[in-house]
């Protein structure tokens, strides 16, 4: 795709804005503007299956779906034909709706479990797994794994983070961690703290499939030790497979967590697993304290839950992974083969699971760099392509990706004469930043050039980070 001058006119003035009444200039820190270069779109008008339009007119092939949230694509008609039909007859009662029980049927159907509890986001559901953990167990620490980047907005979580302003040390020392993969680091943190740890809960998988039987290892090591164990489905869920990543690698988790594209964009989360533990949460037992549970009210809105019931028949009755998976590996490989063409190799990899692919951006060095990831973004949205990550989605057609892989051949043309003579040669104004930062460094707000013209040196090189948490968007 040939090169564009785009304007960004409106979206300055919008960001302006933004950060004068909302912190950060967004509700979601992965979607802030220090994690994108200067050049690029601040403010989304609307999408329509792989496409979105910014405020300024500009229109893209996406691909962060709503940082993975969108798995059919934007304005699915299925789904948004579901969301007008309930909203015709409200959204939220003083008692519960049918629709509560009709999709309760619909998603456990799906998944497998026994029990399920709505909510709206998947922040709410890990935690209100973790209560669940720590009550039924009556242990205080929860262990969570090192190598997944995000799993709440909640003090048991942040508190691990480097942005861990506000989180009483008490509470910090309550979560420990592990490493995906390494058996060894998950009975090390059993026999630190024998008879003291709740749960654990990870990610059933963040690209690469589990080895050598780490989840059923892991499933072993927590029964033995009196800890339940909870696999965090928000990503791996409708994208692995239609009932999660579980039923891919056969293993019946504790509990589990749902959300991000369970609702093709709309706000719907589950907390989903056996009856034991999920009852606590109930009115009928009386062998155990209640179990204060996920209970918010908006929690199950008529149109959200419609929006999950009609997506979870899209998933059912059509080959929507089969897609995301062949349509992944066509992207991957001709953007591996455009890579090479450059020779760069060693310095731009496309990572992770077909269905849910991302990219690491090298520096000269082959260390992982913000400064080439800005650089490499800038250069795609020129070229009409908004790509944080490589996440398909359901309508993103052969087309799509052709177009997606000549931006990417442009991009990487110019990624290769930055890597020869230095990226401030490339790259208007500063880099972007990674999200779990203890403090600002106070450039990434600068203003929004009206056109995307005369380049000036960026800034300095953030620092090192890893190459999981630094050039994959958490949510």
């Amino acid at each position: 795709m040939p090169e564009q001058s785009l304007c960004f006119r409106k979206s300055g003035r919008l960001q302006e804005r933004g950060r004068e009444l909302i912190p950060g200039g967004s509700h979601t820190y992965a979607k802030g503007e220090d994690q994108y270069p200067i050049l690029a779109p601040g403010f989304i008008e609307r999408g329509l299956g792989c496409h979105v339009w910014d405020v300024d007119g500009n229109q893209y092939i996406e691909y962060g779906m709503g940082n993975r949230s969108v798995g059919l694509g934007h304005a699915y008609p299925t789904v948004l034909r579901a969301v007008e039909a309930a909203l015709a007859g409200g959204a939220n009662f003083t008692r519960p709706a049918r629709i509560e029980v009709d999709c309760a049927e619909t998603f456990l159907e799906l998944v497998g479990a026994q029990m399920v509890k709505f909510c709206k986001d998947g922040s709410d559901a890990t935690s209100g797994a973790v209560r669940l953990a720590r009550a039924y167990t009556g242990r205080d620490l929860v262990a969570c794994c090192a190598d997944h980047p995000f799993f709440s907005t909640d003090d048991w979580f942040i508190g691990t983070t480097p942005m861990n302003a506000g989180i009483p040390e008490a509470v910090q020392n309550l979560t420990l961690t592990f490493r995906y993969n390494d058996i060894a680091s998950v009975k090390d943190l059993f026999d630190r703290h024998p008879s003291k740890v709740a749960a654990l809960i990870l990610e059933p998988s963040r690209g690469d499939d589990p080895a050598d039987g780490f989840l059923h290892n892991v499933q072993r090591l927590c029964r033995e030790n009196g800890a339940l164990f909870i696999l965090d489905e928000m990503i791996t869920g409708f994208r692995w497979h239609a009932a999660g990543a579980q039923r891919l690698y056969g293993i019946e988790p504790d509990l589990s967590t749902f959300g991000k594209a369970l609702g093709n964009g709309f706000s719907v989360s589950a907390l989903a697993g056996k009856r034991e533990y999920m009852r606590l949460g109930g009115l009928e037992h009386t062998d155990r304290p209640r179990v204060f549970l996920l209970s918010t009210t908006h929690g199950a809105e008529t149109h959200a839950l419609a929006a999950a019931i009609a997506t979870v028949g899209v998933y059912r009755d059509q080959p929507v992974i089969e897609h995301l998976h062949h349509q992944g590996t066509k992207l991957k490989e001709g953007i591996m083969e455009v890579s090479r063409h450059h020779g760069l190799d060693r310095h731009f990899k496309v990572v992770g699971r077909p269905s849910c692919l991302a990219y690491a951006t090298l520096d000269q060095d082959g260390k992982p760099s913000q400064t080439y990831r800005s650089l490499f973004l800038q250069e795609t949205i020129k070229r009409g392509v908004l790509m944080p990550s490589l996440v398909v989605s359901y309508t993103h057609d052969d087309a799509a990706v052709m177009k997606t892989i000549d931006a990417v051949d442009g991009a990487l043309g110019v990624y290769a004469k930055a890597l020869d003579s230095g990226a401030s040669q490339f790259l208007v104004g500063r880099p972007s930043q990674i999200v779990f930062r203890r403090f600002n460094n106070g450039d990434a707000q600068a203003p929004i050039p009206a056109v995307s013209q005369n380049p000036r040196p960026a800034s300095s090189e953030t620092k090192r980070q890893s190459e999981t948490r630094g050039l994959v968007s958490t949510s």
